[in-house]
């Protein structure tokens, strides 16, 4: 017999997984589309369901491009989350600090600054918690980055990025919040606007001296003296006082001059070795409550943006967060769906971030709604929500690719004008306004290589231009610019693929235009991650787009930069999947190593991977049995260090040839980490 609600556990597992693949894409790729609280419920959610999915093990990565990379002092990994008092008083019992040390939660985005005998030479991006972009240029214009210590100091410092209320209402109101406008002027190439933004700090740490800082109040001290701005810190002795203020912090930040969504809490003493862990143990974010309110879905609108419809829930009127609430997002196809929304149900709505009202889900059984108004329809019967079919511009069936809805029609004037918008946008060219852009299609610009093909005294005769800002706007369309391959494409919007997808596409060796346009479905389906949708949707996106593409570059101002010379990436036709323990560096650091060399690495065991690296080969574990089952290498630590010595070795290892006894292979003495690098004992 079937079990019902082992399906529907199921169904509703991977409705999570692609909701929050999809929602770490548009984050990582500056667009965040839900909050941060919003996506660790969906997060929650799954790791309840299902655990050991491996969408929870995958980490985001930052996709802008122009930055150089570099890596951080100390990994800066993700936090433990309490989402009520009860699981924040687990985690005080479990850690039993003496001294807890609060501090605000910043809602921003974090930012490390390194420093060299007290003079600040880079300013770090997250990234993946250990690579990050170098966004120094941009950081120095930041209110709060201190340029000179006055002291010696080598270290790095943590902050995070804000921007206040004020700023934003006063300039960035075209921005959904404060996060996403601090997030976006910090990763300007030109660095205009980061000005606005402030660098709130809150640690500090000397990778080559443990004892620097011996507790956390020190620290913040220490941060004060010194220039920075730091966070509000407090001290508390007792988890129920540490539960009381978080009820008085949450009650008054809208007093606050910038957002934050909770406290973080921490031991008081300062242990290195915790904060080194991709998670520590011994800080926890403490997440506010959401305001919510139970209300009845009436309606659902479809928001149309380029050739993507999105829909919005109409309820009936609530209060939340002082303001009167009645549309609400839902997201795409799939959270309604997963959700088992239908028209006429007893529906939470919650306000994410003091901003965008969100319908939760349906409201428990006995819940009432706050209107005087019936609960159902008039009829008194629940209706399915009906998805839009045709496209409202052009008359093409909608595509319902679960987590979005589109319009497929390569020739829908609104994707074509979107499309505009997404490579102004890739290029940075903000001169290319959306009004601008819009006259622009309405006088026959409908395709990109058109924007290149504009005269000055053409655009001069457009409203409100003039020919001196006619000259600007044509002087920054011909700038000569040397993009990646995977701005490139992603500029061509191609449905759900942005740059982070491209990359990754890239990274598996489809890092020239001509052997992406030689790639079939089947080849981009089998990179990690990517998906026969996905796949699909990029081989259709470059056949639709390559005599376009062709005319764009044989204009001659926008080129496709080279991919590294293979001598600089000898590894770049291998794999790697580690799991266990590595005794000489830990597993992010082995991931960084070979994918310096050209290798990709992969969370799991799959029919194309080239080497399965673990220190114990001849266990029964799943992943060496299926690594034997399909004649994958299975390899131990001291064949794979050998590998990074002299990467021409994998051939010889893959093909069984290599001598692979003890003395061949194996150091006199272990290796050792010092600060999270691979270095040989003498």
């Amino acid at each position: 017999m079937i079990d019902t609600n082992e399906c529907a556990a199921v169904g509703r597992a991977a409705a999570l997984e692609r909701l929050i693949v999809s929602y770490q894409q548009s984050y990582y790729n500056g667009e965040a589309e839900i909050s941060d609280t919003e996506f660790d419920l969906l997060w929650d959610e799954l790791k309840q369901i299902k655990p050991d999915s491996r969408v929870l093990a995958q980490v985001g990565a930052d996709s802008t491009d122009g930055f150089p990379k570099a890596r951080h002092l100390i990994p800066m990994g993700s936090q433990e989350k309490a989402a009520n008092p009860e699981e924040f008083r687990a985690w005080a019992a479990k850690i039993a600090p003496k001294v807890y040390v609060v501090q605000y939660k910043l809602d921003g985005a974090s930012l490390e600054l390194q420093y060299e005998k007290g003079r600040l030479i880079r300013a770090i991006t997250r990234g993946d918690g250990v690579v990050g972009d170098d966004i120094t240029r941009n950081a120095r214009r930041m209110a709060g980055v201190v340029p000179e210590l006055g002291i010696p100091f080598s270290g790095g410092i943590r902050g995070e990025v804000v921007m206040t209320r004020d700023v934003w209402l006063t300039r960035y109101t075209n921005k959904a919040n404060c996060r996403n406008a601090a997030n976006g002027l910090m990763r300007r190439k030109d660095g205009s606007g980061c000005e606005d933004l402030s660098l709130i700090v809150y640690d500090a740490s000397v990778p080559d001296d443990d004892g620097y800082f011996t507790n956390e109040t020190f620290k913040i001290a220490w941060l004060k003296e010194h220039g920075f701005t730091v966070t509000e810190t407090r001290e508390f002795t007792d988890a129920e006082a540490v539960i009381d203020y978080r009820s008085q912090i949450a009650s008054s930040r809208q007093s606050l001059p910038f957002d934050i969504d909770g406290l973080v809490v921490k031991d008081k003493e300062t242990d290195m070795a915790d904060l080194r862990r991709p998670r520590p143990e011994r800080q926890i974010a403490f997440k506010f409550e959401l305001e919510t309110a139970v209300s009845v879905l009436r309606a659902v609108e479809w928001s149309e943006s380029g050739a993507t419809y999105t829909p919005i829930g109409v309820v009936d009127p609530v209060r939340l967060a002082g303001t009167t609430v009645q549309r609400a997002n839902l997201n795409n196809p799939d959270m309604i769906r997963a959700l088992g929304l239908k028209i006429g149900s007893l529906v939470t709505v919650v306000k994410r971030g003091e901003i965008i009202p969100k319908i939760e889900g349906l409201a428990p059984p006995g819940s009432r709604s706050s209107s005087d108004v019936p609960q159902k329809d008039e009829d008194g019967e629940e209706k399915d929500i009906e998805l839009p079919r045709v496209c409202g511009s052009c008359g093409s069936d909608l595509v319902d690719g679960g987590t979005k809805l589109y319009c497929p029609n390569a020739d829908c004037p609104k994707r074509l004008l979107h499309r505009l918008q997404k490579w102004a946008a890739v290029l940075d060219i903000r001169e290319l306004g959306e009004k601008l852009l819009a006259q622009l299609f309405e006088n026959n610009v409908r395709q990109v290589s058109d924007l290149y093909r504009l005269g000055t005294e053409e655009l001069a005769e457009y409203e409100r231009m003039g020919e001196l800002s006619a000259a600007k706007v044509i002087r920054h369309i011909r700038t000569n610019r040397e993009l990646s391959l995977a701005s490139f494409i992603a500029g061509f919007d191609f449905e759900g693929v942005g740059e982070t997808i491209m990359e990754k596409v890239v990274s598996a060796g489809f890092d020239t235009l001509e052997k992406l346009r030689n790639a079939g479905v089947k080849d981009l389906a089998a990179i990690y991650g990517l998906g026969e949708i996905t796949a699909r949707t990029i081989a259709e996106g470059l056949t639709e787009t390559a005599a376009e593409m062709d005319k764009v570059l044989a204009a001659g101002i926008i080129s496709i930069a080279r991919p590294p010379a293979a001598e600089t990436q000898p590894l770049r036709s291998y794999s790697f999947c580690f799991t266990g323990e590595l005794s000489s560096m830990k597993r992010n650091v082995a991931e960084e190593k070979v994918k310096a060399l050209g290798a990709s690495t992969k969370s799991s065991v799959v029919k194309d991977l080239s080497f399965l690296v673990t220190n114990d080969p001849e266990s029964g574990s799943a992943k060496n049995k299926k690594a034997r089952g399909l004649g994958i290498p299975v390899i131990d630590e001291n064949i794979f260090r050998a590998i990074l010595d002299d990467p021409a070795q994998a051939a010889l290892f893959k093909a069984g040839k290599a001598d692979t006894s003890p003395d061949s292979v194996k150091d006199k003495e272990p290796p050792r980490i010092i600060q999270g690098e691979f270095f040989e004992m003498d």
